[in-house]
């Protein structure tokens, strides 16, 4: 069963997700699924995931971040912060909705927000990253002078083809995964291919050895998105498998 929900983040903005709880659930497990920049909630590892969630019995909820989807707000007034306030908005939801061991799965620029949000939360039993940025300030884009001057002289740019404020830099370079990293008190999961070009999988090493509790697994030959060969299968399994182990001693 499927559902469509609706609530609102910590300034008031309505954050749309969808709600899969199967009828023989047992466990009272829910994972929220969080997708990357410029992606939407069902996005195709989302996709994927609720199918294999579904067998397994497991709750999802997966959600548009602020700017995506169906949820509020322009895209061109996206912050890291405001995404982190949409997680945070989709766990305290439900929290009220009876649930108390939530999960959390974040890719890309979700899973920077995931990271932090992990970091500060209480609420959480594990975290499961999928290519995570760990820092945008080792990308040429946000540490070139020049490309920054004109984005804050014009008070806009463009990323990935999407107009894109400068209070999104100006907020990104304070949130960096490795200054909180040590702050994750969960198991935490991260998965990368080592031929990502948009995320190197550098970041995920350095991440890994930053959190306590952390397993890294790197697919070779696997880019940003997974698409080559079985790298996508071999992606989906390491999650699924990490969560079903993880919730077997909830």
């Amino acid at each position: 069963m499927e559902e469509k929900v609706f609530f609102n983040d910590g300034s008031g903005n309505r954050v749309c997700g969808i709600l899969s709880n199967p009828a023989n659930n047992k466990n009272n497990l829910v994972v929220v699924l969080v997708h990357g920049f410029n992606s939407k909630k069902n996005s195709n590892t989302n996709i994927a995931l609720i199918k294999i969630f579904s067998k397994q019995n497991i709750s999802s909820l997966r959600i548009d971040l602020f700017g995506h989807g169906e949820s509020e707000g322009k895209f061109e007034e996206l912050t890291l912060s405001k995404a982190i306030s949409g997680i945070e908005s989709a766990i305290n939801y439900l929290k009220i909705n009876g649930y108390k061991r939530i999960g959390l799965v974040g890719s890309s620029f979700g899973g920077l927000a995931a990271i932090t949000v992990a970091a500060k939360s209480n609420d959480l039993v594990f975290l499961a990253l999928k290519c995570p940025v760990s820092s945008y300030s080792e990308f040429t884009e946000y540490t070139d002078t020049d490309l920054i001057y004109n984005w804050r002289k014009q008070g806009y740019s463009y990323r990935e083809g999407k107009k894109l404020n400068y209070s999104f830099y100006e907020d990104i370079k304070n949130n960096i995964a490795y200054n909180v990293a040590d702050k994750i008190k969960v198991p935490t999961l991260i998965v990368h291919g080592d031929a990502d070009k948009d995320v190197p999988v550098e970041q995920s090493i350095k991440l890994s050895r930053l959190i306590p509790n952390c397993r890294l697994t790197i697919i070779k030959g696997a880019g940003h998105r997974f698409s080559e060969g079985d790298s996508k299968e071999e992606m989906l399994t390491e999650i699924v498998n990490f969560i079903v182990k993880n919730s077997q001693f909830l």
